[in-house]
Formats: structure tokens, C-alpha cells, sequence
């Protein structure tokens, strides 16, 4: 499969939808949310994604959820780290398969009230991939149906997401509180 010319974003957070269901207007933005289409798998939505001729593609289906829920899941000691790499390694071979494509950007709504450890998973680990790439969004005005369309168009450059086999093997060994500190990565005993 191709990769999208488009400019891609996940939306994360509770009031994903609703944001996502604000820029459907717009002729540039191809926009859907995923959130309540329960057989909606990662290689749909990334051939849904590869076949848009707008500039911008907006929807809520993380490709890299299975890894940060179980990342989550590894911290707050619910499964072994032996779920953890496996979907690591799943990740990695759906993406060299072209199955799943890791959006040119994630934004994060509300980040302030996630559960801590997601907070680290988005703030953190995401972030230390790629840190123009994760967009925290504090407050979208829900009486500005614009404020959404405004983020698109303030969208900040840097590098691109590295290949995901070169660093998506690394998030078994950061820890919450301590990712990103001073640069390095800390490791869990």
C-alpha cells in the first residue's frame, strides 16, 4: 500500500469525536472518528487514510494503541513484559508490511487529565520519538468550531517520525516519571 500524501493525525482523549466531527465541514480535512466503529482495524483506517486526495487526514485510530496499552498495562503491573514486546513486535511488523502508518502527528487533548501513566505514554515515550510531533492541546474551545481548523493550520515542523523499528523496540525500557529526563532514556531493572 502506498503511503498517504496527506498530513495525518491521531486524536487522542475523550473529546476526540467531537473535535474530529468539527473539521467534517472543511473541503481540505478528511475526517472520521473510529471511536464507536467496533470492527474498524488498523490496516482499514490506513487504506482509508492512503486513499485521501485532501490535505489533511484527521481520525482517532492510534496504530500504535495495542503497544501503549499494553505499555500502560506493563507499568501498572496488569500484564508481563512478555505482552509488551509482543505487541512491540507486531507493531513493527504490521509497519514493514505497510499494514498500519504512524501519523505525522498526534494531538492530545486535555493531556492534564489523563490517567498519569497514559500522560507519560503520550507526553513521554511518544514525544521522545519524534517532540514536534505530539501535540498537546490543553483547552479546544468547545464554543469555537474553528479552534480544531486553527491547530491545522499551526501545525509545527521538525523531523519526521523515525522508521518504527528503530525505536519502538526502546519503549520496554521507559520508565514513567523518568522518560526523556535530561535527554536519556532510563532503564527499568
Amino acid at each position: 500500500m502506498e503511503g498517504s500524501t496527506s498530513t495525518t493525525l491521531v486524536v487522542v482523549g475523550d473529546e476526540a469525536p467531537a473535535a474530529i466531527r468539527s473539521l467534517t465541514r472543511f473541503a481540505n480535512v478528511r475526517a472520521a472518528s473510529f471511536h464507536d466503529v467496533p470492527d474498524a482495524s488498523d490496516s482499514d483506517v490506513a487504506r482509508w487514510s492512503a486513499h485521501s486526495t485532501e490535505p489533511y487526514v484527521v481520525h482517532d485510530l492510534d496504530p500504535l494503541g495495542h503497544v501503549a496499552s499494553a505499555w500502560v498495562e506493563f507499568f501498572e503491573e496488569q500484564v508481563t513484559l512478555g505482552v509488551l514486546e509482543l505487541e512491540i513486535d507486531r507493531a513493527i511488523e504490521a509497519a514493514g508490511r505497510h499494514l498500519i502508518a504512524v501519523p505525522d502527528y498526534y494531538v492530545v487533548i486535555h493531556p492534564e487529565t489523563l490517567p498519569t501513566t497514559w500522560r507519560h505514554w503520550w507526553l513521554g515515550v511518544i514525544a521522545a520519538a519524534s517532540p514536534t510531533r505530539v501535540i498537546p492541546w490543553p483547552a479546544p474551545d468547545r464554543s469555537d468550531d474553528d479552534s480544531f481548523a486553527r491547530l491545522l493550520r499551526k501545525l509545527p515542523t521538525g523531523r519526521a517520525w523515525p522508521e518504527v523499528e528503530t525505536w519502538l523496540p526502546n519503549v520496554v525500557r521507559q520508565v514513567p516519571d523518568r522518560v526523556g529526563l535530561d535527554g536519556r532514556v532510563d532503564r527499568a531493572s
